[in-house]
């Protein structure tokens, strides 16, 4: 049949029938409904000379599928929830938080997916998200939920879609997926570069120890300065990840340790407030002390004066890690439980 017969059996439309129908893709493909169906659902039992004739057929009408009856019959949705278990006000001050969220956007939207984002702090906003998470209104779920005691990766465990976790899930050791970054393994990076350098008083600012993360970094540069034959005692401030955290933690260091020589610090937004107190200190940096953080976000660590030396770490190799984990899942193909480690370097430049 011609191309111009087979549009004249598909008739002109109007008002809100402008959009051509499933039927329509069909009789201008020259095949059955079913068989169109198939063909745009990308089904194995079609054969490529009919798939071809339904995209074709599809392209030339500007045919798009009802998300809503195509949802009914593959029972997906096309859409994956970003959940972020902090505060909105801190997730949205923090560059490597956003650069979180760029990242899972970019990667989803790469497979095909809509990214629905989620921030959870409170009891009241846990409800909500395991409720709009049991709805039926995404496929599954890309979660941080970095605080040990947060009771929603426990509660999320309960929920039929699947779950992959960045970071570790509170606690959870067993049957869940996750995707880490070396933190105890980055941590040693960057102090064995101090030791290196001759640093031999080497504090650090810790992250907060309600957290995997800056717990196993602190692990790292404790265990590392014993390795070197060096004292911890006493060189440790934890703070939480803030700029001003950063600088009062690093006034507190100063007040105990005129004298110390380098730190390690838990963080690149950490790093800029401990920067500023040293330099209103009169410390040169890094002549006097040498600093090292962690993260190597591209909106610090590189415009920082001096550039900052930090561990990098990729929000966007992680996530797509984490979404490379739960296609299968949400094909329903088998995947065991496990824990994959992803591995940092150091980026060294000239505060330290």
């Amino acid at each position: 049949m011609a191309t111009d017969e087979k549009a004249a059996r598909v008739g002109p439309r109007t008002g809100d029938d402008e959009r051509p129908t499933l039927e329509d893709v069909a009789v201008f493909a020259g095949v059955s409904r079913s068989t169109a169906s198939r063909a745009l659902n990308d089904d194995a039992y079609v054969s490529a000379a009919a798939r071809e004739k339904v995209l074709a057929a599809a392209r030339d009408l500007g045919y798009s599928p009802n998300q809503a009856a195509r949802s009914l019959v593959t029972r997906r949705t096309g859409a994956i929830a970003v959940v972020l278990s902090e505060p909105e006000a801190r997730l949205l001050d923090d560059p490597y938080r956003t650069a979180v969220m760029r990242a899972g956007y970019r990667e989803l939207a790469d497979v095909g997916c809509q990214m629905v984002l989620i921030f959870s702090d409170s009891r009241e906003d846990l409800s909500r998200t395991v409720r709009f998470l049991e709805g039926g209104h995404v496929d599954g779920a890309l979660v941080f939920a970095p605080h040990r005691a947060d009771p929603l990766p426990k509660a999320l465990r309960l929920l039929r879609i699947p779950v992959v976790f960045g970071g570790q899930a509170a606690g959870i050791r067993r049957g869940v997926h996750v995707v880490d970054f070396d933190n105890e393994g980055g941590a040693r990076l960057a102090v064995e570069h101090l030791v290196a350098a001759g640093r031999r008083r080497i504090a650090t600012v810790a992250g907060p120890q309600d957290q995997s993360a800056p717990i196993d970094r602190l692990a790292g540069w404790r265990k590392t300065l014993l390795d070197a034959g060096l004292d911890p005692a006493d060189l440790v401030e934890e703070s939480d990840f803030t700029l001003s955290g950063g600088a009062n933690a690093m006034s507190a260091l100063l007040a105990r340790h005129p004298d110390l020589d380098a730190v390690f610090v838990a963080s690149d937004m950490m790093a800029v407030g401990a920067l500023r107190t040293l330099e209103t200190a009169g410390h040169r940096i890094p002549d006097d002390v040498a600093v090292v953080s962690f993260d190597d976000n591209v909106a610090l660590a590189p415009v920082m004066d001096p550039p900052l030396t930090s561990v990098h770490q990729d929000p966007r190799e992680q996530v797509h890690a984490m979404v490379q984990t739960l296609i299968p899942l949400l094909d329903n193909r088998p995947l065991d439980p496990r824990r994959r480690i992803l591995p940092v370097t150091l980026t060294v430049r000239a505060s330290s």
